[in-house]
């Protein structure tokens, strides 16, 4: 199923949500693999909104494995800060994050 397209707003919301949340996943020396990203799809499908700590201390390097994690997951790149990327995918059968139709 296709993501929803996110607003400001909602990019907003999400950012204030993600902001007193801990990382879910932490990558290891390994860097991303099958069983990564096969424990990152349970918890986005589940939480809807994660934050993940990557390794690495080379900015480029970082912003690389944050695109190929988010790809993967085929998730909304919600913020990325230093090690950390918070992630959004929607859970089309039990939405648990909702939006104000403002």
């Amino acid at each position: 199923m296709t993501q929803m397209k996110l607003t400001k707003e909602h990019i907003h919301a999400l950012k204030g949500l993600a902001h007193s949340m801990k990382p879910v996943l932490i990558m290891g020396e390994k860097g991303v693999t099958e069983s990564f990203l096969a424990e990152a799809e349970r918890a986005i499908e589940y939480h809807e909104l994660i934050k993940i700590r990557i390794a690495g201390d080379d900015r480029e390097t970082k912003k690389e494995i944050a695109a190929e994690i988010s790809s993967a997951l085929n998730a909304n790149m919600i913020q990325h800060i230093g090690n950390v990327i918070t992630l959004f995918k929607r859970n089309h059968e039990a939405p648990k994050i909702f939006f104000s139709n403002k």
